[in-house]
């Protein structure tokens, strides 16, 4: 049995989805239709020091906001696709495109959406408040809700297992 510490070693490529793991699920529609998110800081902060660790992010929602994609520019990440149904798809070209196997990839997610990829990837990863099925895939269920933090606490298992 390979330990949670063993696959994030081999990690290249960390894929998070957005809505209940970037951000708290909540997504709230303003009068003219503006679509606001909240972001947690630390989640920024956790998604710098992994691209100075020389991992590679990605997002893959699917759902299409330009937050989203404001958000992604704000931290450097140049691989976001939104409105996606086919994540295991976009997971699969992502994969070609860097060179990489699956076993260098990691992917959080929260919901039965997420599902197909966390089967396929190396480190599959869900928040405190993901759903049961999806808990009962992940090698790892952060302590921290998504939107409060859990994306830097995975982060970290990676960053800090690569170091050890």
């Amino acid at each position: 049995m390979i330990s949670v510490e063993e696959r994030a070693q081999r990690v290249k490529l960390f894929i998070t989805d957005v809505d209940g793991v970037l951000t708290d699920g909540r997504i709230i529609l303003g009068n003219d239709g503006e679509e606001l998110k909240f972001f947690h800081v630390h989640d920024g902060k956790g998604i710098k020091l992994a691209q100075e660790a020389g991992i590679e992010v990605a997002i893959i929602t699917g759902r299409e906001s330009k937050i989203v994609e404001r958000r992604a520019k704000e931290l450097g990440i140049k691989e976001v696709y939104q409105g996606i149904k086919d994540k295991l798809g976009i997971f699969s070209n992502l994969l070609e495109k860097y060179n990489l196997t699956s076993k260098e990839v990691a992917y959080i997610g929260d919901d039965v959406n997420d599902l197909e990829v966390l089967k396929e990837v190396g480190l599959a990863l869900t928040v405190a408040n993901g759903v049961d099925k999806v808990k009962k895939v992940a090698h790892y269920t952060t302590k921290k809700e998504g939107g409060f933090g859990a994306v830097r606490e995975a982060l970290e298992l990676i960053i800090n297992s690569i170091d050890n």
